[in-house]
């Protein structure tokens, strides 16, 4: 049994528009970006990544497309395969796009969101996805605003390890933010992560998760909005008996909200990244993890937010029944 760890790595990139403060794309972060993360050793086995353009005039009125129809992952794979190409190297990565919504006027496309997954090809196998359909996990408090609204999506891939064909899954989601229509927004000082309808996405979210992990090993991960202590972090690590990553190798204490923050948006600092586990990973560490605002990060100011970078194991498949 080949018991190599793997390497994930989740990261909120913010359109790659974050050297504009997220009003347009520009190709100046696709490449840091992209070079920051052919400098990881070793390469992860897969990388997440939320709000990810398809294609709209925020993507690509200051980077234009080098061809018609170039979405934004492309243009992103695009540098990264010219950063390995820079030193040497073949590219291993297969990318994934999962689209989430399209905010349009008349027939032209304002602004686009969705997830991704960029699979390594020499370690692992893709076995199923739900590309042409990711589930919708949004909660409409207001039905009336329902179509106004930023859909929430979950990305699933089922993928194999190749060295012994050892299945796990992927989930990659974006919750949404607490709606400032229910009663207890207005009622709590700490917003993030206390949303009802954020607690409504949460269980959704497990749902799916359930429904497809069945009892194979998984990883959830993404920008959930909601600070460890939260009631959507005490729910998913509760009574959806969800492993955190970061607080099972020590980086965090689980009841502190504040203490490592994974986004910033002016003086404000924030844990709304998280890295979840069930049905049988063990984290090993998330030593290359660091804080947002951490200045020695090789991925300091290119988002927003601060990526989850993180090995784990697939504990010992339980051996087949003999009948």
């Amino acid at each position: 049994m080949d018991a190599s760890p793997l390497r994930i790595v989740t990261y909120n990139v913010r359109y790659f528009g974050h050297m504009l403060k997220g009003l347009a794309s520009t190709i100046g972060p696709k490449r840091r970006v992209a070079a920051a993360l052919a400098t990881l050793d070793p390469l992860p086995d897969v990388v997440c990544l939320q709000e990810v353009e398809t294609s709209s005039i925020r993507s690509n009125i200051v980077h234009r497309p080098t061809r018609p129809g170039e979405t934004q992952l492309e243009a992103f794979m695009e540098r990264v395969e010219e950063t390995f190409a820079l030193q040497g190297r073949d590219m291993p990565y297969e990318a994934f796009y999962f689209r989430a919504h399209h905010y349009k006027l008349g027939e032209l496309s304002l602004y686009t969101t969705g997830l991704a997954m960029l699979v390594n090809t020499r370690t692992l196998q893709v076995d199923k996805h739900n590309v042409e359909a990711p589930e919708h996990i949004t909660h409409h408090h207001v039905q009336g605003l329902k179509e106004r609204k930023q859909s929430r999506i979950c990305a699933h891939m089922r993928v194999l390890r190749r060295r012994d064909q050892r299945a796990f899954h992927i989930f990659n989601t974006h919750l949404s933010l607490p709606t400032p229509f229910a009663r207890e927004f207005w009622a709590t000082r700490d917003k993030m992560g206390c949303g009802s309808n954020q607690l409504h996405e949460a269980r959704k979210l497990t749902e799916f998760i359930q429904l497809h992990s069945k009892t194979e090993p998984f990883v959830v991960c993404g920008d959930f909005n909601s600070p460890p202590s939260s009631p959507v972090y005490r729910y998913l690590t509760g009574d959806a008996h969800l492993t955190c990553a970061q607080a099972a190798v020590g980086q965090i204490d689980p009841t502190l909200s504040r203490a490592f923050p994974t986004a910033g948006f002016m003086r404000m600092r924030m844990h709304l990244d998280h890295l979840f586990s069930g049905g049988g990973v063990s984290w090993l560490d998330a030593d290359e993890t660091r804080p947002f605002g951490d200045l020695t990060s090789r991925f300091h100011g290119l988002s927003d937010h601060v990526p989850l970078i993180a090995r784990f194991k697939l504990d010992a498949a339980a051996p087949a029944l003999i009948l």
